[in-house]
């Protein structure tokens, strides 16, 4: 079977979860081939890749949002009533009607002629007068294009043919999966790790660039991509319960949903020898330097255990050139606190020659999915200090039907006083610390291994093949 694997702002160009989860995926099914859909805001090289494809991977085809890559030369731009009010219905947000994508992706010749055409002006118009607004038209009228022209850039840019698209978010990926399924009349599956369009939403709430009045309209723009997305797939899965019950309210189908848990390799990380060298306390994180893993709430943690009078270490791991700016602010932030010899940024390392000299693992993100960085920690037997985002609590608490007991302490996000305060009482009882460390293991073995992830998806592509026509698979 090939499979096309939509992926937006990540593998293999960007490190981070999503991209270990694509990574996972494609390695752990090498019957299958995967032909990768790349979408990004500007272009990659192969030189700028941060993974090695493995070889059942067929193709790396890669869309550029930003830039014009119309896939064939078309007639006459015409446009007959019923392309005219399918395509209003979907620019308005009144519709999800998936014949909107090909009047997009198909009739229209080019976004810059739509944009200068009198059906355009006409709609933006209509949804002038009918839209609160305390803005000029000319401004109204340039929103819609900024909002508009990468979709129709994204839908006229030439895709490969494969025998099933699994988009890896909503968002553009999933608006582009939802076209593809159509079609080519293939399987269609939808995996959120984050909700996308929630994600945006607090993006576009705390964006100064967009006018207030504004920034409703850019927010029911993701709702209605994902709504779209959600439409068109005939699965639509997330990580854990939260994120469905998110999914649920934007719109998605309830028999459609489903959840599937990201898994580790447990069986490696558990086993990894123990290191009984004497050293001071030792904290790990396994994170990206960027601004939502919040690393500066953890070095003003560190700042505030230094002056309790606390021996310890702080090993922060990931990569330093994701976002440089962010990456030297934390270095100053450690120097001006003289954390130099407390706090230290290693850089992309191997976290198997890490994790057994930890004794605890810290994430304080303001935003996650279901970190596989925590999931890794407690593999190999850390008991966690997490923020309460995403999938955190639910790795630290248990589900409903998990037995296993607590795993660490959740605190909310930004509060460096409370991240400080529960380091301090993991170091003031180890044997509570390593019953947490136990039951995390514990956890991780029962619900959460590579096994378990790719068994379920292996049996959606099969049943996603035989249903449409097993023949061509």
């Amino acid at each position: 079977m090939r499979i096309g694997l939509i992926v937006e702002g990540s593998y293999p160009y960007v490190s981070g979860g999503v991209s270990s989860w694509v990574h996972t995926i494609i390695r752990q099914m090498p019957h299958h081939e995967f032909h990768i859909i790349s979408i990004n805001p500007s272009s990659y090289t192969e030189e700028d890749m941060q993974y090695r494809l493995p070889p059942n991977v067929t193709g790396l085809h890669n869309l550029i949002l930003n830039q014009d890559q119309k896939k064939r030369s078309k007639k006459r731009f015409v446009l007959e009533d019923r392309d005219v009010q399918s395509l209003e219905k979907w620019l308005m947000f009144e519709e999800v009607d998936t014949n909107a994508l090909f009047v997009m992706g198909e009739v229209i010749p080019s976004s810059d002629r739509y944009f200068t055409s009198r059906a355009f002006y006409e709609m933006v118009k209509k949804s002038y007068h009918l839209e609160p607004h305390h803005g000029s038209f000319i401004d109204f009228l340039w929103m819609w294009r900024g909002m508009f022209e990468p979709v129709i850039r994204l839908l006229q840019q030439e895709v490969p043919e494969v025998d099933l698209v699994h988009s890896a978010s909503t968002g553009y990926a999933g608006l582009l999966g939802a076209y593809m399924a159509k079609g080519q009349r293939i399987p269609f599956y939808v995996t959120e790790h984050g909700i996308y369009s929630r994600e945006r939403e607090e993006e576009i709430l705390k964006a100064s660039w967009i006018p207030s009045f504004y920034k409703k309209h850019w927010i029911n723009f993701f709702h209605h991509l994902s709504r779209q997305a959600y439409k068109e797939a005939d699965q639509i899965l997330t990580l854990f319960e939260n994120n469905q019950n998110h999914q649920l309210e934007i719109g998605a189908d309830p028999e459609k949903v489903a959840i599937i848990p990201n898994g580790v390799d447990y069986e490696r990380l558990s086993r990894l020898p123990s290191n009984e060298t004497e050293r001071p306390f030792r904290i790990g994180a396994i994170i990206r330097i960027v601004p939502i893993k919040d690393v500066k709430t953890m070095i003003t943690a560190a700042k505030i255990l230094e002056q309790r009078g606390r021996d310890f270490e702080w090993i922060i791991m990931g990569p330093l050139d994701e976002d440089e700016e962010y990456t030297s602010k934390c270095q100053i932030l450690i120097k001006q606190n003289g954390l130099q010899n407390k706090v230290k940024l290693m850089g992309k390392v191997d976290i198997a020659d890490y994790l057994p000299t930890f004794d605890i693992g810290v994430l304080t993100s303001i935003s996650e999915g279901q970190p596989l960085a925590v999931l890794e920690g407690m593999s190999a037997g850390l008991p966690f200090v997490v923020t309460d985002v995403g999938g955190c609590s639910e790795l630290i608490y248990g589900r409903d039907d998990d037995p296993f007991g607590p795993a660490g302490f959740v605190v909310p996000p930004v509060h460096p006083d409370l991240v400080a305060d529960r380091i301090e009482w993991l170091m003031d009882y180890p044997k509570e610390r390593n019953h947490f460390g136990e039951n995390g293991q514990k956890r991780v073995a029962a619900f959460y291994q590579y096994h378990h992830m790719i068994d379920q998806y292996r049996e959606l592509y099969q049943t996603g093949g035989t249903v449409y026509g097993g023949h061509r698979i």
